[in-house]
């Protein structure tokens, strides 16, 4: 029985890539600027080689660490979930994916207003905790959905769940996903459900992402044409809208996910378990929140020990990163930065440093050399 683990950390990166001005993210570096917080503590990523890898000097380098460890490059246009997670399996996006600074199509939000039976408001970039304050009094008296973007490729709906039941609003996900394509093709659709009052209003833990589904087979298919398990854990099932995934489940925070993870180290399985750890980004990274994002890698650092421990003989664990989000920047969006690349197994080499891949794509390679099974995705082995 062979079985990898692999984790991302949703925005750890950990240094601006040598094009991050074209992206505005110059001077960028994730890991750099947590590690300052003292809420900061990571001794375990550090023994598996977090310190060791190329370019990062936010702490000392380990003097004997236990990990193969690399600093991962992305090659895809963007700096998105979508893509970092796409090419981590194998699939490079050459082109990017539409952004929308001056909002939608009227003439799409006219024809999806008249699909859901709702108006919209907004249609701008909006900070996801702030559009809900400035617009959640008019949306509760009149019922029309908050629309919104970011800097990303994403199409939000916001809306309170006294005046949209959740499932309605997944419905109305769903048909906005339908519509947008081509041209219009953002990356992911989110459902953004809310509650509160004015003044007062909070997002709920039941957010739901809509992507495209991947135009090209990824290392998920390849495993799963193979026969062997493909377990998402996390929004997983969706940034690959489900393509490849044999089994799946939602979590509510990262410790629901660390939770969840531990839960499949316990069964019986063959093949992978692909999880997606997205408070680092989603609660911290886009809201600035240096001590926030610093306290939950510590809490990450202090349940590795648990996973480490449930490892079988020939479990591989991989830890990595699908692009950064720094939260000590004026930005609040995502960075194009540098990720982390860390793997750990009984029967791995100690202490061996990989260098600077050329891209994300390199683990979905690993992944697949790992099972021997051949392939005609990107990436090149690092076994």
């Amino acid at each position: 029985m062979k079985r990898v683990f692999l984790i991302v950390l949703d925005s750890f990166g950990i240094g601006e890539m040598p094009d991050a001005a074209k992206y505005g993210d110059e001077g960028s570096n994730t890991l750099g600027t947590v590690a300052k917080s003292p809420e900061f503590s990571m001794p375990n990523m550090e023994k598996l080689g977090l310190f060791n890898i190329d370019g990062v000097t936010a702490k000392t380098p380990y003097a004997a660490p236990e990990g193969v460890f690399a600093r991962m490059t992305e090659q895809s246009a963007g700096k998105d979930t979508t893509t970092g997670h796409w090419e981590i399996a194998g699939l490079i996006s050459k082109k990017p994916m539409p952004t929308f600074p001056n909002g939608f199509p009227q003439e799409m939000l006219d024809e999806f207003s008249k699909a859901v039976g709702r108006k919209v408001l907004c249609n701008k970039p909006y900070s996801g905790t702030q559009v809900i304050q400035d617009y959640g009094d008019e949306h509760r008296k009149t019922g029309a959905l908050i629309v919104y973007t970011s800097a990303d490729s994403v199409f939000q709906i916001a809306a309170h769940e006294d005046v949209v039941p959740v499932e309605e609003l997944y419905r109305d996900c769903e048909i906005a996903r339908q519509m947008l394509q081509g041209d219009l093709g953002v990356g992911r659709v989110i459902a953004r459900p809310f509650i509160g009052t004015s003044g007062n209003y909070t997002r709920t833990s039941r957010r739901h992402d809509f992507s495209l589904e991947p135009p090209q087979d990824t290392m998920l298919d390849v495993l799963k044409e193979a026969e062997y398990d493909v377990i998402g854990v996390g929004k997983i099932n969706d940034i690959f809208a489900g393509k490849g995934i044999t089994e799946f489940v939602r979590t509510q925070d990262n410790a629901d996910g660390i939770e969840k993870t531990l839960e499949y180290m316990e069964r019986d399985f063959n093949g992978l378990c692909f999880v997606n750890l997205v408070d680092f980004d989603m609660l911290y990274g886009h809201r600035n929140d240096v001590s926030g994002y610093a306290k939950a890698l510590t809490y990450f650092d202090q349940q590795l020990p648990k996973i480490l421990s449930a490892m079988e003989p020939e479990d591989v664990l991989m830890i990595t990163a699908d692009h950064g989000c720094d939260p000590g920047t004026p930005s609040t969006d995502h960075s194009r930065e540098y990720t982390p690349f860390i793997m750990y197994g009984k029967n791995l080499p100690h202490g061996k440093n990989m260098g600077t891949r050329g891209s994300f794509s390199d683990i979905g390679a690993t992944v697949l050399d790992y099972f021997g099974l051949s392939w005609n995705i990107a990436g090149e082995s690092m076994l």
